[in-house]
């Protein structure tokens, strides 16, 4: 039963997530919002709500590993898989502002999150914590990094064709038509939210459950299972997006994801409940970063992802699935 659950919980999240989405950019549209914050808000939002929904019930609930554990497991699935599969259906070109703005600085808060949660690493401390101050800080690091986004993208034209391009994506996972009633708009989003939290709260009970039936940690149900669950929406969007030519929403989907998931996911988890992570936890997200800067060197060098580098990508993850396996 808990494993049917488990599914039910992460179909609740997708379709969630696709919900939200779907009446909130209506209600957007309907109160005059441009299309550019749109893109830049709810549908970024949206695509990570999964991730926000696991962890933040995760760490109510005290499941420590398991909120860490999706977000690095959902970063390292979205660099490797995501970028990967995406680029192999079509070689990923990329514009030079993403290499060199928001590459960079996902580097820099995958380093810092790292460097924050590292305490027997970096002070000498027996216990690794990303404490409340922790989470205030990568919180308005995300403030910053959003207002410093909208405001560069409000400033070019080219932003607004790109991310209605984004939105018309037409997929039967993910919609974002705009074209509805208002009262159906906020049954939408309504329905979506409320879909977000059951779902959660289903991922994480059941998820703990089964680990706890195979003496599996909550760590490597968050590394493996819930991550790769949660991370769908991003999967589905930039493949939908490759196919479709649309190379920077492919590769910024991932981008704004990780960004997001390490800022607010973990910085809102933190700030209501103090995250302890595991020493193997801090190895997993050395690993993070050292694919994430793999990928980075990929799209720098010739300023695309083909098909050799995305294979090399799909690899490294398959490689690292099998480590989490023999070493769980």
């Amino acid at each position: 039963m808990n494993y049917i659950l488990l599914i039910l919980g992460f179909f609740l999240l997708i379709k969630g997530a696709d919900y939200f989405v779907d009446g909130s950019s209506s209600i957007a549209k309907v109160l005059n919002i441009p299309p550019i914050i749109i893109g830049l808000t709810i549908v970024a939002f949206g695509t990570s709500a999964p991730e926000a929904a696991v962890s933040i019930t995760a760490s109510l609930d005290g499941q420590n590993g398991m909120a860490m554990g999706n977000v690095i497991g959902s970063n390292i699935f979205n660099v490797l898989m995501v970028v990967g599969a995406a680029g192999y259906v079509k070689t990923l070109h990329v514009e030079k502002s993403i290499l060199s703005k928001e590459f960079p600085f996902l580097l820099f808060t995958s380093i810092l999150i790292v460097f924050l949660t590292g305490d027997s690493l970096f002070r000498n401390n027996s216990v690794n914590i990303l404490s409340k101050f922790d989470g205030i800080i990568l919180l308005i690091l995300f403030c910053l990094f959003f207002y410093n986004l909208i405001k560069t993208a409000l400033k070019s034209r080219d932003e607004f064709t790109e991310v209605e391009n984004f939105i018309s994506i037409d997929s039967d996972a993910i919609s974002y038509s705009i074209d509805q009633p208002l009262y159906k708009s906020i049954f939408y989003s309504t329905f979506g939210m409320i879909a977000i939290i059951i779902g959660g709260k289903l991922v994480v009970y059941c998820g703990s459950y089964i680990a706890s039936t195979f003496g599996i940690s909550d760590k490597l149900i968050g590394l493996t299972i819930v991550s790769i669950g949660t991370s769908l929406p991003e999967f589905i969007t930039s493949i939908i997006a490759a196919t479709k030519g649309e190379s920077d929403i492919a590769l910024g989907n991932v981008i704004g994801s990780n960004i997001f998931n390490i800022l607010f996911v973990l910085g809102a988890s933190s700030v209501i409940s103090p995250i302890t992570v595991q020493n193997g936890l801090l190895l997993d997200g050395i690993f993070m970063i050292i694919v994430t800067l793999i990928t980075y060197i990929f799209a720098s060098r010739k300023k695309d992802v083909n098909k050799i580098e995305s294979l090399t990508l799909i690899g490294l993850y398959l490689f690292y699935m099998a480590y989490l396996i023999m070493t769980a």
